[in-house]
């Protein structure tokens, strides 16, 4: 692709984005300002209906801007099984901004509509905070050791915000995205961590085991997604905006949730240890599966 057409392409795909972007998202916090107003059981399920169309109309809008790229390729495995009528706790690696578009449009037909774990300060950050908040955003608070240690009495507190945060997926079929790492991959973090893995960052544990200890036994699964652009590894979401993403690699791995995955990772040091440690095998697999990806090893399959 010529320097021109990947500027031309760029300046579309970013004025195509803010369109849509805008058309969807001003309905979500005119729905939000209604929920504020009405705080009535039966108002907030169906504006939580309404903003999960629209949610799915924006990753549908983001599927076809993706379409124009005739280079893109998908390649994918794992879909089998999947079903919206589940509930999911989603955890994947976090390479670039591309991931949430690449998530959102490619399960948006498969499960339900994502929710991902907010920090509970984006819930005060204006029109920002009300739309997530509207799209029922699960927002967590957790407290620092250090912190727990000068405010004993705050100890537990972040599991329950947690908790009242995701009771409302009780009733109905939800997908609840981690991004594990915690933080974008860069070289410098790479480094700044000391990550054992030569792709991924260190996973933290405490977020995973923390939505496997408030919805435990309502998860239907745990999808281990594994997330590549061995074409496109420096700059993925620049390279989507202008046209030159040649290949998004997607891996589905469904695990179950097993009851020795459930427990009290905050004061059970057993339970930790043993949640670490099966977390970080996780992430060496996932670590050897992105080498193979990008030597060329993944079946490819269309989208």
């Amino acid at each position: 692709m010529s320097r021109l057409l990947a500027a031309i392409t760029l300046v579309l795909s970013v004025a195509l984005t803010i369109v849509v972007t805008i058309t969807c998202s001003v309905p979500i916090i005119l729905a939000g300002m209604t929920k504020l107003l009405l705080p009535i059981p039966v108002v907030w399920r169906a504006i939580s209906a309404f903003c999960n169309l629209m949610m799915y109309c924006w990753c549908s809008s983001l599927a076809l801007l993706l379409h124009l790229n005739p280079w893109l390729k998908w390649d994918i495995e794992g879909l089998e099984g999947l079903n919206k009528k589940n509930w999911y706790l989603l955890i994947c690696n976090h390479r670039s901004w591309a991931d949430i578009v690449v998530l959102c449009v490619l399960f948006r037909k498969h499960i339900p509509m994502n929710k991902y774990f907010l920090k509970q300060q984006l819930a005060w950050v204006p029109f920002i905070g009300l739309a997530c908040w509207a799209l029922d955003m699960p927002f967590m608070r957790r407290y620092s050791r250090s912190y727990l240690i000068r405010h004993p009495e705050r100890r537990g507190k972040d599991v329950e915000t947690t908790r009242l945060s995701c009771e409302k997926f009780r009733n109905h079929p939800t997908t609840i995205v981690n991004f594990v790492e915690g933080s974008r991959f860069t070289d410098e973090k790479h480094q700044q961590t000391r990550s054992p893995y030569q792709y991924l960052l260190p996973p933290k544990a405490a977020g995973v085991a923390m939505a496997l200890n408030v919805l435990g036994s309502q998860f239907d699964k745990l999808m281990n997604v594994t997330l590549c652009y061995p074409e496109n590894d420096r700059t993925p979401f620049f390279d989507m905006l202008s046209g030159k993403l040649t290949r998004i690699v997607v891996r589905v791995e469904l695990i179950s949730v097993t009851d020795e995955l459930h427990g009290d990772y905050t004061n059970d040091k057993n339970f930790k240890r043993g949640f670490q440690q099966w977390l970080n095998a996780l992430w060496a697999e996932k670590d050897s599966r992105i080498e193979e990806i990008k030597a060329g090893a993944g079946v490819k399959s269309g989208y």
